[in-house]
């Protein structure tokens, strides 16, 4: 018989009493068990190039990583990370001592605020926000301070003063997502000088999250914080091969920034994974230097896509905000006479056979998030054009 502590303390990490199951797991259980159109989880629904999957069968059966990589990653996924950045955004770093392999974006952003805060720092990150910031900066015994961005002329916007404001004598880092997930926001350059400025003139540390650096739209363009002045020693740069070539489930992310910084984030990530997605990493490598042809004609798919769903949105009645950046679009249901994101989202499967994400978890401040809701569009455009039939009668239309 298996004895039971007699003891009053609960079993979870008090850190983590307030995280029980994500969103995502308890959506996704939802669409399968209804049959719906999973539009909450952020994964395509089709394979990435085949010229990639292809590299990463060669690795296998040549041997490449079948045991444990390197620490910091494969040289080669290491140089081409580097390569990655000197061409696209003139920043050049080592690939053998500024840039680290992770398990994921996921497992970076764990890492790093492992490895840079004490407990009582405080982290300023902008709600909504990916649910693993909050969960991460608990983890590290940190206090998360949340900015909200907020609605403005049909997107979501920072406000400056607001984030001036927020900063005080127990802040140690600025958490940046941009392009940002779930909003599609994408930072300009007069904002990126802004905060560039702030953390230079208050000594901060940024961790910014550019996973989706090669889902910009429109007019607008993703400028990494790390090319501002003062910012390259500063700035730990997030970036992810699962959202730019299509291939999630291999988990293959990095960190760029100072020697400092990534050894003080090798520290704490060699404890955590210690490494991971061995052949994945060639394969990667390889997937990094693909022509221009292939990231320009993936963006301009996935704008069709963002299209294509935000016009079926908008005739089926929800207010839609547009996204520059990502691939989810963020909607707002009280036109449809709705108020609470949860409660929509939790009968829309049988409403309408489809799953959306409530943006509300999201959010420190619920009732900021309460009317919002995130579908995402990185599927087959038969599933989307499936998806816009099934939810025009939600509005009535």
């Amino acid at each position: 018989m298996t004895r039971m502590t007699s003891s009053a303390r609960p079993l979870l990490n008090r850190r983590l009493a307030e995280f029980g199951t994500t969103i995502f797991a308890e959506m996704s259980a939802l669409a399968l068990s209804t049959g719906a159109i999973n539009l909450g989880q952020g994964f395509p629904d089709t394979d990435g190039p085949e010229e990639v999957r292809e590299a990463a069968v060669r690795a296998l059966r040549d041997g490449l990583g079948n045991q444990y990589p390197p620490g910091p990653g494969v040289p080669e996924l290491r140089t081409a990370v580097a390569a990655h950045q000197q061409r696209r955004y003139g920043l050049s770093y080592d690939p053998d001592r500024e840039v680290l392999v992770t398990a994921g974006a996921t497992e970076a952003i764990a890492a790093s605020l492992l490895a840079l805060l004490e407990p009582g720092d405080e982290v300023i990150a902008f709600e909504p926000y990916y649910d693993s910031y909050a969960a991460c900066i608990a983890m590290a015994g940190g206090t998360r301070v949340p900015v909200t961005l907020r609605p403005h002329e049909g997107s979501f916007r920072l406000d400056l003063d607001e984030l001036r404001d927020a900063v005080t004598d127990r802040t140690r880092l600025l958490l940046i997502n941009t392009p940002h997930n779930p909003t599609g926001t994408v930072l300009t350059r007069a904002e990126l000088a802004a905060i560039a400025e702030l953390a230079v003139e208050r000594d901060l540390l940024v961790v910014t999250d550019e996973v989706y650096e090669h889902l910009v739209f429109d007019d607008a363009e993703h400028v990494p914080l790390a090319t501002f002045p003062g910012m390259r020693e500063r700035t730990v740069t997030i970036g992810s091969a699962g959202k730019t070539f299509s291939f999630t489930g291999w988990k293959v992310g990095w960190v760029t920034a100072a020697p400092e910084l990534v050894t003080a984030v090798r520290s704490a990530k060699q404890y955590l994974t210690y490494v991971a997605s061995g052949p994945f990493q060639y394969a990667v490598a390889e997937a990094l230097a693909l022509p221009e042809s292939y990231f320009t004609a993936f963006r301009d798919d996935m704008l069709v896509k963002r299209n294509l769903l935000a016009a079926g949105l908008e005739e089926a009645g929800f207010r839609v905000f547009r996204p520059s950046g990502t691939y989810f679009v963020t909607t707002d249901i009280r036109p449809l006479g709705e108020t609470d994101g949860f409660a929509f989202c939790r009968a829309l499967p049988e409403r309408a056979g489809v799953v959306a994400i409530p943006n509300a978890v999201f959010y420190d401040h619920r009732e900021e998030g309460a009317p919002f809701v995130r579908f995402a569009f990185c599927k087959r455009t038969g599933v989307l054009e499936e998806a816009v039939r099934r939810l025009k009668g939600v509005g009535g239309a």
